[in-house]
């Protein structure tokens, strides 16, 4: 009897959370490893032409069943025309489960940015990307508990469809430059309007029932403490509908190795601060062109005393190389 008696009350919240976010994003604390999400635009901004990254998170487990969430983003740049410009492809796929009823999201989204140089001798550009394509939303509807099952009506939603699907289309611009002589140093900003279609958003199919845009701010910047170490911090303010999130945070990164500009590894330490939910420490290890980071929230909202302060951890492993050499000794979008 206990055990149907959680069934019943873990199946209710997993129906109040997906109606409490279906309004919102599935975000990630290392936002900054999932850089489509937070912009199209910023597509291309790294030190290389082809990166591919993947982010794993597991979170609320010490609730019910952990929700959990698979990002995979690929991109290639190259360069376009006889100047400095250069167009980057891009693919972002995202999948999440959530909670009792197996509620699962799949995206698939394309992207495509644009970097137009604004100098002949320094790292500055200015970069458009658009990013659109195929979401998917579904629930095991075999799994899910109501009262009107122990009337032997079934479920009693006969309006209720488990699987919709629909297109998602996101923009944005961003800009980002070196600081000084030392293309090492550099910054960006950007703001990105994601959902600019509206989708419908209704396991109902309630045509009034529309995914809210979300802007997206982001910024960023590199610098060098000393000739071993360097100081990253990043930061993302977003507004979905009545919901505003905005995070931040630095990683202090120290090279180990004889080649300071090629070192034989990387160790980043630091933290990140999501406001009025969760504090964020992150480490990091870079072994070229691999990195992998890990990540894990305290929770600090008013859930941390059901969730004893434990939220959820991430962990995500990145590819950057060249695959055509020739890149390397140019001007290009980095960061």
């Amino acid at each position: 009897m206990r055990k149907k008696l959680y069934h019943i009350i873990f199946s209710l919240l997993t129906l109040c959370c997906n109606a409490l976010v279906s309004g919102q994003d599935i975000h990630f604390s290392q936002f900054f490893e999932a850089p489509l999400l937070r912009n199209p635009s910023l597509a291309g901004i790294f030190t290389g032409d082809i990166r591919i990254q993947t982010v794993y998170r597991d979170q609320w487990n010490s609730l019910t069943d952990a929700f959990k969430t698979f990002s995979l983003n690929g991109e290639y740049k190259m360069p376009v025309g006889k100047g400095s410009d250069f167009l980057t492809t891009g693919l972002q796929i995202l999948h999440d489960r959530a909670g009792t009823v197996s509620w699962v999201s799949t995206h698939v989204l394309p992207a495509l940015n644009f970097h137009k140089s604004l100098s002949n001798d320094k790292n500055r550009y200015l970069s458009l990307g658009f990013m659109g394509g195929f979401v998917q939303r579904s629930f095991d509807r075999s799994k899910m508990t109501t009262n009107s099952q122990y009337d032997g009506m079934g479920d009693g939603e006969i309006f209720l469809k488990p699987l919709y699907s629909y297109l998602d289309v996101s923009v944005g611009m961003s800009y980002n430059s070196q600081i000084g002589e030392n293309p090492n140093n550099n910054f960006f900003v950007g703001a990105a309007y994601h959902h600019l279609n509206k989708p419908k958003n209704s396991f109902y199919r309630n045509a009034s029932a529309e995914l809210e845009p979300k802007w997206v701010g982001s910024a960023g910047v590199r610098l060098a403490v000393t000739p071993i170490s360097y100081l990253t911090i990043q930061a993302d303010h977003s507004r979905q509908g009545q919901f505003m999130e905005t995070v931040g945070g630095a990683l202090y990164g120290i090279k180990i190795g004889d080649d300071w500009d090629k070192p034989l590894y990387t160790i980043h330490g630091g933290a990140f601060l999501r406001w009025n939910d969760a504090l964020i420490p992150v480490i990091k290890l870079d072994y070229a062109p691999f990195s992998a980071s890990f990540s894990y929230d305290i929770n600090l909202s008013k859930l941390k005393t059901s969730s004893y302060g434990r939220g959820g951890f991430e962990l995500s492993i990145s590819y950057i190389g060249f695959i055509n050499r020739e890149i390397e000794s140019l001007n290009c979008p980095r960061f």
